[in-house]
Order: structure tokens, then sequence, then C-alpha cells
């Protein structure tokens, strides 16, 4: 069992008073914090059947979730508890304990419905909690699951009042498992010994007839099959036979409660703790306890406002949230990491275009671990805006720091030419030649400098130009040379500035190679990390196609064992469908993923200035391979 340490106290996630439901905002908070994968379990049945004290026992404890000592509900709305996972530590077991259903002081059946409508949704593990045994009055009373088709929307469309999706619910309902409390028979049919799951599986066969009291009888066992992708039962036996001890059970020492209790109650956790699945959406969206917290509120959001809780639209609602949250992580990240590996100045732009390509890399990974259903790359557009400013701030800052910096260098070492010149010290008969000498000595020194950075060469540049005016004065002010020598000299000194210029032009255009080839790579590396998460997308999809089909199949095999012939042929035309939606997905892999390409290809020639029409070019290029 879980651990009794790092566990938080139960707290109410979604308030039942009077009949409204209301989100706890206390309890979202604590889901805010874990950013890990949840695997959520929810508990629902009869009320006093002995609820809470399950749960207690998934989470390793006595004491949790309130246990009641009198006929009167005792759990009002769904009560969380977030343990560590005792098998799973990325993950965080979350434990819905809900209110108990048909209560004699509720006013309002429809509550109860819609209670067990949001433990279906949030859960990836639903357990039915029941008495004695699974007979007709049990599965009578498990009605509401035969109103999820009119609680539950898979799909958004302008006529969803009138549109039953329930066919998508395999995709994403979670598994199923009967709790089968107090249980007083042997488990045998036919003579011999059989195990829970044959028990339940055998309580759920369809009953021959076609009068409207067996079809409703049956609906319930069709949507349990139908619904739930997996199914499971456990039986108890009373956890003691002293009904007195019943009434405090949550103080009675392990060793004092029932043994077959104890090993039932062992083998259920344990079933738990190893094939609980984490919680996912369609399209394998994985459900983190953030992720969660956002879920519950949209789905009550829905009930209160008389709308029927739709999967999709909190999928989109989720998605906006959680990308633009994704955007600024990844955008976050970047500048957390440029910061920590760049020394400003850098010694030459190439070396910041290095670490930004590093950085950037790390920082598409980081938004498209955290994204989901970007389908028109909006947030991905963002975030491609968004580094590039960043970029940009990076390189101006760097152009600053080498400014600075040779500048401060560059006016230490001309200090002994400048005070030269205030002096009038190369206003003398060959003082030209003295003062090429000395200019001459602070450009050697400034260019043995290291780490001068991407403004040095300007720097200097800027210098010489500042001292061509002086340099020209002391040239002809110099009596030691003829006006030949003179004329030799200026021409000597005009050539050397015009390769000087020369010089500095040809930087600017390999720095702006340089830069066109680092927005080249940023493109390639988000198509690269795009593709792929493309690829990881459309396997997650075909695998729920295929998942869905399969069940289906075993659906439509058990229909025709039972000799529900007619039933088993009514689902021909759903098989059919899904074959087809499964190979319409397979086909359009690679064409999909061009169209989408064609789309980014789009956003990045806006997005990434300097980026030619030679890349645009090759993007079609790219997606036309992928056609």
């Amino acid at each position: 069992m879980a651990s009794g340490s790092n566990i938080m106290d139960p707290i109410c996630l979604v308030e039942n008073d009077k009949e409204q439901l209301m989100v706890n905002p206390k309890a979202i908070k604590v889901l805010q914090t874990i950013t890990e994968p949840v695997v959520v379990v929810a508990i629902v049945g009869l009320y006093r059947t002995g609820k809470s004290y399950l749960m207690n026992r998934l989470a390793g404890q006595n004491r949790g979730f309130h246990l009641g000592t009198t006929v009167r509900s005792e759990t009002k709305g769904i009560w969380m508890w977030c343990v560590p996972h005792p098998q799973k530590p990325k993950f965080t077991l979350v434990l819905l304990d809900t209110e108990g259903l048909g209560d004699v002081e509720k006013g309002d059946s429809k509550n109860d419905s819609w209670i067990f409508a949001l433990a279906v949704l949030l859960s990836s593990t639903f357990v039915y909690n029941s008495m004695s045994t699974i007979n007709h009055q049990a599965l009578e009373q498990l009605h509401y699951v035969t109103e999820l088709t009119e609680l539950i929307r898979a799909k958004s469309t302008s006529n969803s009042e009138e549109m039953d999706d329930s066919d998508e619910f395999v995709s994403f309902f979670p598994d199923f498992v009967w709790a089968v409390r107090d249980f007083i028979l042997e488990l045998k049919l036919d003579g011999r010994p059989i195990m829970e799951d044959e028990y339940l599986e055998n309580a759920l066969k369809l009953i021959p007839g076609r009068s409207r009291k067996i079809q409703n009888s049956n609906m319930p066992r069709e949507c349990i099959k139908n619904f739930f992708p997996e199914r499971k039962c456990f039986v108890f036996d009373r956890p003691t036979k002293e009904k007195y001890l019943l009434v405090h059970i949550e103080e009675l020492p392990e060793d004092k409660l029932d043994y077959n209790f104890q090993a039932q109650s062992e083998k259920f956790c344990s079933y738990i703790f190893t094939n609980a699945k984490p919680k996912t959406l369609k399209e394998g969206i994985i459900v983190t306890g953030n992720r969660l917290g956002a879920l519950v509120e949209t789905y009550v959001k829905a009930i209160n406002s008389g709308a029927v809780p739709c999967l999709e639209n909190a999928v989109t609602t989720l998605a906006q949230r959680e990308n633009a949250a994704a955007v600024q992580k990844a955008a976050d990240h970047y500048s957390e990491q440029m910061a920590q590996r760049l020394r400003f100045p850098t010694d030459t732009l190439q070396e910041l275009l290095d670490v930004h390509a590093a950085c950037e890399k790390e920082a598409i990974t980081v938004f498209m671990e955290c994204s989901f259903k970007d389908e028109d790359r909006e947030f991905q557009k963002e975030l491609v805006a968004t580094i590039d400013e960043k970029k940009e701030a990076f390189l101006l800052q760097n152009e600053e720091a080498s400014v600075k910096y040779c500048q401060a260098k560059l006016k230490q070492l001309s200090e002994p030419l400048m005070e030269s010149i205030s002096k009038g010290i190369f206003s003398v008969s060959g003082g030209h030649s003295l003062y090429m000498e000395a200019k001459k000595k602070v450009e050697q020194g400034y260019l043995l400098l290291p780490r001068k950075g991407v403004k040095a060469n300007d720097i200097l540049q800027s210098f010489l130009q500042s001292q061509a005016a002086i340099e020209k004065s002391i040239l002809q002010s110099d009596k030691a040379l003829t006006d030949g020598e003179k004329a030799l000299a200026a021409e000597r000194a005009m050539k050397e500035a015009a390769e000087k210029e020369q010089e500095l032009l040809q930087q600017k255009q390999k720095e702006q190679q340089q830069m066109m080839e680092a927005q080249e790579k940023s493109y390639q590396e988000n198509m690269a990390q795009l593709k792929e998460k493309m690829e990881r997308e459309k396997e997650n999809i075909l695998r729920e196609q295929e998942r869905m089909l399969d069940h289906k199949l075993k659906v439509q095999k058990e229909l025709l064992e039972e000799g529900f012939t007619k039933k088993s042929e009514e689902m021909n035309a759903e098989m059919q469908r899904l074959q087809k939606a499964f190979e319409i997905t397979k086909k359009q892999k690679s064409s999909l993923a061009a169209r989408i390409f064609d789309g980014i290809g789009d956003v990045f020639l806006s997005e990434l200035p300097g980026v030619t029409k030679l890349f645009g070019a090759g993007l079609k290029i790219l997606s036309g391979k992928m056609k």
C-alpha cells in the first residue's frame, strides 16, 4: 500500500450544496502543483456501502476519507486525495470518493447522475461499489450508466443535443471495476468454481427476449460492455463479523480484520496499483494534475450552464490554456539557458548563434512535450516569433558589450598617442613617421586583445577614421617630407582606409550569411521536431482506433456466442465505419503532415526575418516529397 509520508489530507474537489455543484478553488490549487501524470481512481455506489473505507485502504491509511456511522450519507460532492503512487514514482495517485447514490434525503435524482458522469469523465479507473451480489436488482441500481448517453458528448456539433456519439465513449472512458462488498455467495457456476471476472461476465450476459422489460434490463449490461474498455471484478467478505466493530472500523487494527477481507483487500489494492492506467484523453493526451483541475472546472461549468459536458470542447479549452503555458515555459527555458551559457561579449557571432541553436532546440523540445492539439500551429508560430525577438535582444546585448569593452580598451591603448598629439610632439620635422609608428603600436596592441567581440573591427575603424584628419594635418606640416612623398603617403593612407572598409564590408556579409544559415537551421529544427511529434500523435490515433475496433469486435463476438445474432449484425455498419476510419488515418498519415508543413513553412517565412524565397521553395519541395 501507499506510504504514509508526504500525504496531504483529503479535500473536497466538487462541492454539492443544495444540489448545486461548485468547484473548490483550494482543491484546484492542490492539483495545479502536480505537474506529473495522474492515475485517477474514482469510486461510485449507493450511500453507506463502505466506499470511503475502501479508498482509504488504497491510500494505505485507516483514516482519510470520512466514514459515517449512521444511516445518513456522509460524503457530499466529490472528495479528492492525492497520494504518491506506491509503484510508479513519476505518477501521482488521485483518489476520488463520491457522494453516495440514491440518498433518500435528495430531492433530485439528476444530481446523482451528474456525480456519476463526473466520476466517469475524470477517472482512469472507475470503481462501482455495491453490496452482497451482482443480481437483477444490483444492475437496476446501476441505471446511471444508461443515462451517460444524455449526459456526456464526445464531439462538439451544432445539433449535439440530438446526437448520440456513445460509440466514441470506449476511446476515452475509464476501465470499469465492480467491487462487491459483504459478498454472501459461493463463487460457483453450474457446480464448478469460477473466478470473480467470470462471475461478472456471466452477470452481464444479455437476457433473451424482446419485451420492453427485458430491453430495459439489458440496457445497463449493454452500456457496461460497450462503453468501458476493460472490466474487472472483486468480491469482499465483511471486514469483521462483529457488527459493533464495524461502527468504528477505521480504528480496528489490521490483525483484527477478517483474514479473507485482508487478502481480498490486498488483492484489490495490488491490482489498482499495478494496472490502473494514467488518465489520458482522446488521441493519447496525458493528463497531469494541473490538467485534471482544468477539466474539473470545464465540466462543472458546462453542467451548471445547463449544457452537456463535451470532451472535445474540454480538450479544446484545455489545449488553449496549456499551449499558451507551453509557449511561456519554452521561451523562459530559452532565456534562462542563453543567459547561463553566454559570456558577453562572444568572440564571434557564430559563437552566439551556436549557443542560440542549442537553446532553441531545447526550447522547441519543451514546447513539443507540453503542447497538444496545436492544429493551426498558432502557438508554435508564437514561439517562433518570441524566440526570434529574444535572440535579437541577445544579439543587441552582445553588440553593446563588445562596443563598451572595445571602446574602453582602445581608449586605454591610445592614451599615449592622444597625449603626444595634444603636446604637439608630432608637429616637428619627421613627425609623420613618429605618428605612424605610435598609431601602429595602438593598432597592434588592440589586435592582440582577446574576446573583443563582434564590434571589434567597427570600433577600430571608427577610431582610425577619427584619426584621419589629424594624420593629414601632421603629414602636411612635416617639413622633412617632399611634396611627392606627402602625396604618396596620402595615397597610401586612402588605400589602407579603403582596405579597412572592404574588410568591414566582408565581415558584415559573412555575418549576414551566418544569420541566414542560423535561420535555416532554426526552420529545420522546428520541422524535424514537428514531424516527430505529428508521427507520435498519428500513432496514438491509430492505436486508439485499433483499440476501439478490437473492443467492438469483442462485443460483437460475445453477442454471437450468446445467441444475439440480430444485435451482432446491427453492429456491422459501425464496424465498417471504424475500419474505414482506420484505413483513412493510415493513408492520410503523410499527406496530413505535408499540409501542415506547408502551413508552418508560411509561418516561418513570415516570422523569421531574413529567410529568403529560396527557403520558401525548399519548403514546398519538402512537403511535396511527403505527399
